[in-house]
């Protein structure tokens, strides 16, 4: 009697593992099976005419003493804000953006034991300035070298509201995303399901064309806005239908 009970339960157990996947197609309670699923990256861009530029000037001066370096730095830099302001820049677009004042060293010979010295000092003072009316950056430009600004850091082109035309790079973004992955499922010989998330990876805006060209012998200085780019990255996840 007792080798048959256990004949029998040797045979509910080569039963059981002669049918394959049951346990996973009986889910317990709580638990569910995760459908097969693709992730695609989408990527979108939007060109545009730029309607503000922004300009990095600056202004050094050297003298022997801190002070004069400073207060000629100082002296220099307010007559161009005083240029800027008249050629219609307003006080909220004029930010300081670096200050400094360092010690000029003289060289020294190490063979002979010699110390280096502060033979001056050069003062810097850089001026960021947002210029919203394009028409007239040729003449900021000019305003700002004739009395005083000797340096020039940069000019860049931007949006004032990048919103719109960020919003159409996501667009476009989530619509290249579905064309890659049914591209892709079809393919495969299946089909693209519902989406189970989108995630934003981030976007910008960014000069997309020339930006600045200058010739020394005319005034005002001739500027070229190109184009901005604004763009949008996106990660969506798509089930797959059989």
């Amino acid at each position: 009697m007792r080798i048959l009970k256990a004949l029998l339960i040797c045979s509910a157990c080569a039963f059981a593992t002669t049918v394959p996947g049951l346990a996973q197609t009986v889910p317990t309670a709580g638990m569910s099976v995760q459908s097969a699923r693709i992730t695609v990256i989408g990527e979108g861009v939007v060109h545009g005419a730029p309607d503000m530029a922004i300009l990095s000037i600056g202004v050094t001066t050297e003298a022997q003493t801190a002070k004069d370096a400073m207060a000629q730095n100082s002296a220099s830099l307010a007559l161009v804000l005083e240029r800027l302001k008249a050629a219609g820049i307003d006080a909220r677009d004029l930010q300081t953006s670096n200050l400094s004042l360092n010690p000029n060293w003289s060289g020294y010979d190490a063979n002979a034991g010699g110390q280096p010295k502060i033979v001056g000092y050069t003062a810097t003072n850089q001026l960021t300035v947002r210029i919203r009316a394009l028409a007239n950056l040729g003449a900021v430009l000019d305003a700002a070298i004739s009395d005083g600004a000797n340096t020039m850091n940069g000019l860049t082109f931007s949006i004032t509201d990048p919103r719109p035309s960020t919003d159409a790079a996501r667009v476009l973004a989530v619509q290249d995303a579905r064309a890659k992955a049914t591209l892709l499922v079809e393919a495969a010989g299946v089909r693209l399901g519902n989406i189970v998330s989108i995630a934003e990876a981030g976007g910008f805006v960014q000069p997309a064309g020339p930006m600045f060209r200058a010739v020394a012998d005319s005034a005002p200085v001739p500027v070229e806005g190109g184009e901005v780019a604004a763009s949008a990255t996106v990660t969506i996840v798509f089930e797959i239908l059989q």
